[in-house]
């Protein structure tokens, strides 16, 4: 019996998750990637003896990938290791106060407690909280879809209906918090996790106070080889399962009879050549994918022009100098989090005093920079593009991140920048086709933007939808899940 043909246009986390778990089930996989190299936003920089994981940085729920290798019949540990780290995060503010925010709750605590004065009480309740939202909305708007009705006649449905009032759906992040700790320092702290995926704490639902229920009830960790294992490490387990990866191919169109799917077409240097296919599995961002590879296609308006998600300006400096009092996670807080939001939701500009946030993975992987160096991944959160000239505010932004640096952390390090390159809303479309370069497709900054997202079937039969942009969302835990939904649904 000749096996289905699964067409996976895009080889981001969730096309290669996508990709094992349909081959695990018998089908023919080809993965077509337009870039020369997998992982989409998870990918590497290298520059001289420096390298850089170009896009996610923080790693958590690493059974997610665990279950890949797991699915398979193999041992996880046999090729893919990480490490779990003691902290989650170093803060630092402009006042001269810092916290280390440790993954045990109990020495997170008191370090709060002692630093900045915090209520330790508090502290534990809102991660209570956290756990209570996680645990009774994970099996309904995580892990299954939102837009077939026999998720809704699931017994799981009857725990997230008593954990209503707990949700705080019509509460924004921000109120939650504000209600809930005594000081400025650690509601910044709390309202940080909007961040996550591409939100702003003061228009967010209180639901998504659930997200630090990812590093305190879960841990944080760091693949051993760096960010890029995860890739790596996937594409291995794809390749034994006999997925077929075709790079430097970039899809032109979705073929099909305006009823269902049937295959794709792909520009293969200078040819086009034309793919039947039984299912088609699209990883790219949905906006292009409608009108770009569906044209004929009535393109679904609404879910098309929600707002987008925040996007980032990174600059990936080498770095000829060692600073012990930084280690894996590190953020230098604006003054004023309320502008910072409004710059990037209203104004759509930089904010005059960006949130610094720097990734340095030398400090557990010491060949990801030469002796006596760090490799520092510097970002910060700007708007999606709407059209802004990124070259002016990308020089401005380097000054306003070195000034601050200089001011929080006392070193001036323009002089140690040994190497750089950068990565702005333009760059991120461009190798990621995502929209305007925003990280997570649609923002949260509504109680119903969960149920707004695109769903993971629809349009036509045989055709489906995975990744930052489809539903549950962006992020590695969230688009490896969503490969799972596409997954079962097939």
């Amino acid at each position: 019996m000749e096996k289905k043909v699964v067409r996976i246009i895009g080889s981001g986390i969730a096309g290669i998750a996508a990709s094992i778990r349909l081959a695990k089930k018998g089908f023919e996989v080809h993965v077509h990637e337009s870039n020369e190299y997998p992982g989409g936003k998870l990918s590497q920089i290298k520059l001289g003896k420096y390298r850089f994981d170009a896009g996610p940085s923080l790693f958590t729920l690493p059974q997610n990938v665990d279950e890949l290798f797991e699915l398979c019949g193999e041992n996880p540990r046999e090729y893919f290791n990480y490490i779990k780290k003691d902290e989650s995060c170093r803060y630092f503010w402009e006042d001269g106060k810092s916290l280390t925010a440790y993954s045990d709750i109990d020495k997170f605590t008191r370090e709060a407690e002692t630093k900045l004065g915090e209520s330790g009480e508090a502290i534990r309740s809102h991660l209570k909280l956290a756990k209570k939202q996680y645990e009774s909305t994970s099996e309904f708007f995580l892990k299954r879809s939102l837009h077939r009705l026999k998720t809704y006649l699931r017994f799981s449905i009857f725990r997230t209906i008593l954990a209503i009032p707990s949700l705080k759906l019509f509460s924004s992040m921000h109120s939650v918090h504000s209600r809930r700790f005594r000081t400025a320092h650690m509601i910044q702290i709390f309202d940080r996790y909007a961040t996550f995926n591409g939100s702003s704490p003061f228009r967010a639902p209180g639901t998504l106070c659930m997200i630090p229920h990812l590093e305190f009830g879960f841990g944080t960790f760091l693949p051993e080889k760096g960010m890029i294992d995860i890739t790596n490490s996937l594409v291995n387990l794809a390749t034994r399962q006999g997925v077929n990866f075709h790079f430097n191919e970039k899809v032109l169109k979705i073929i099909s009879d305006r009823k269902e799917a049937q295959g794709i077409i792909v520009k293969r240097g200078n040819k086009e050549l034309v793919f039947s296919s039984d299912i088609v599995v699209s990883n790219m961002d949905i906006t292009p994918t409608y009108q770009k590879l569906l044209p004929h296609l009535k393109e679904p308006v609404k879910i098309l022009t929600q707002e987008r998600s925040s996007s980032a300006l990174i600059f990936y400096w080498g770095i000829k100098s060692n600073f012990p009092e930084l280690d894996l996670h590190n953020i230098l807080f604006s003054k004023d989090y309320k502008e910072e939001f409004d710059s990037l939701f209203k104004s759509y500009n930089l904010s005059s005093d960006p949130t610094v946030y720097i990734n340095i993975t030398s400090k557990n992987i010491i060949q990801d920079a030469p002796k006596n160096s760090e490799n520092w991944f510097v970002m910060i959160n700007v708007p999606s593009d709407c059209g802004q000239d990124w070259k002016s505010i990308r020089l401005r932004a380097k000054n306003l991140i070195l000034d601050k640096i200089k001011r929080i952390l006392g070193h001036d390090i323009s002089s140690l920048i040994e190497c750089e390159e950068y990565l702005d809303p333009i760059k991120i479309q461009s190798k990621t086709s995502s929209e305007k370069g925003s990280l997570y497709g649609s923002s949260s900054n509504s109680a119903f933007s969960a149920f707004l997202r695109h769903p993971n079937q629809r349009a036509l039969r045989n055709l489906y939808f995975c990744g930052g942009s489809a539903h549950p969302g962006g992020g590695i835990p969230l688009c490896l899940l969503s490969a799972k939904i596409v997954s079962d649904a097939i």
